[in-house]
């Protein structure tokens, strides 16, 4: 290793660890600067790219990135309105773009089962699926279904689509399946007692935070589950980005920390990293800035082996999950 590189390693950790530069458009700026594996232009042609969430903010802009690597790319949104506007500014940025709609809530595991069956009929197959719907609800919903709405959303919904789906993605020959987590999950640590937070008092940003935190944690289990179709599972979490869905949950963190924030496109970058580069990481691990991060700083943080297991216990028979 050479003394340059060692100490780009060593800063890499500090920004790491100390949360408002590493986050920060600061911590992007400084290791952006010693990247040299960008993906080729187009290092997605003739793949298509599934992103939720992808009306506005992250998902708009790791579609739109997508597209700009040759993708095919499929939009899913709730509302078709947000899709079709979603669909109309990445044709604007990439004029070439082939950009189809697709309208799903995926907190509702019903309508989930149904997206993945269109997806199967209308994708010849599926090389990446980026699951990045996410919701802060100021006050405890519940789905259709009964669980508590950001459980179903970036945990309950992500597990269901990819397993609906599977068929797609296994006629694909390098398939990516990409959770977009949140550096805030570092401040939890696996609740299994409470899961669909009946009990304790309902806090939108520590409800987010732990399901954050649970797909971190299953990250690992996902892996090895849906290697058997040649699949490989990452999490990443993106900093502190501007996102509409800053703006909305966290206002006063926002008007704070606005000129730190990084642009959607600076968040979205190291989803479209995992999605392009050659040959794909390990999977089952757990990203930042195109690097492996650790999953714990603290060690009150870490959860047992049951505790992993009640949660996927919990989460197979939620989803239908045949294990």
């Amino acid at each position: 290793m050479s003394i340059k590189s060692g100490v780009a390693g060593v800063l890499d950790s500090v920004l790491d660890r100390t949360i408002v530069p590493g986050y920060s458009r600061l911590g992007y700026a400084v290791r952006s600067m010693r990247w040299d594996d960008d993906p080729g232009p187009s290092a997605l042609s003739g793949k298509s790219v599934v992103v939720t969430g992808a009306g506005a903010g992250l998902g708009l802009a790791a579609a739109r990135g997508a597209a700009r690597l040759g993708a095919v790319v499929v939009v899913v949104v709730r509302n078709l309105q947000k899709g079709e506007n979603a669909r109309d500014a990445i044709c604007r940025a990439v004029p070439s773009a082939d950009v189809r709609v697709e309208i799903c809530d995926v907190a509702n595991l019903a309508d989930v089962r149904t997206l993945g069956a269109r997806l199967c009929e209308r994708v010849e197959r599926i090389d990446v699926l980026v699951h990045n719907a996410g919701v802060m609800p100021p006050s405890r919903e519940e789905t259709v279904e009964g669980h508590e709405l950001t459980l179903a959303t970036h945990v309950l919904g992500p597990m269901r689509l990819t397993e609906s789906v599977l068929p797609a993605l296994a006629a694909a020959d390098d398939p990516r399946v990409i959770l977009v987590s949140s550096g805030g999950m570092y401040a939890q640590s696996l609740v299994t007692d409470d899961i669909d937070y009946r009990a304790s008092e309902y806090k939108p940003a520590t409800a987010y935070a732990r399901t954050k935190r649970m797909q971190v944690a299953l990250t690992p289990q996902l892996n090895r589950r849906w290697a058997a179709h040649g699949i490989s599972t990452y999490c990443m979490h993106p900093g502190w980005a501007d996102t509409p869905g800053v703006a909305e949950s966290l206002p006063t963190f926002r008007r704070i920390t606005e000129p730190l924030l990084r642009t959607p496109d600076q968040g979205a970058d190291t989803i479209l990293w995992l999605a392009a580069t050659e040959p794909a990481p390990p999977g089952g691990t757990f990203w930042h800035d195109r690097r492996p991060r650790p999953t714990h700083y603290v060690r009150r943080t870490r959860e047992s082996s049951g505790e992993l297991e009640t949660l996927w216990q919990y989460c197979c028979a939620a989803t239908g999950i045949t294990q």
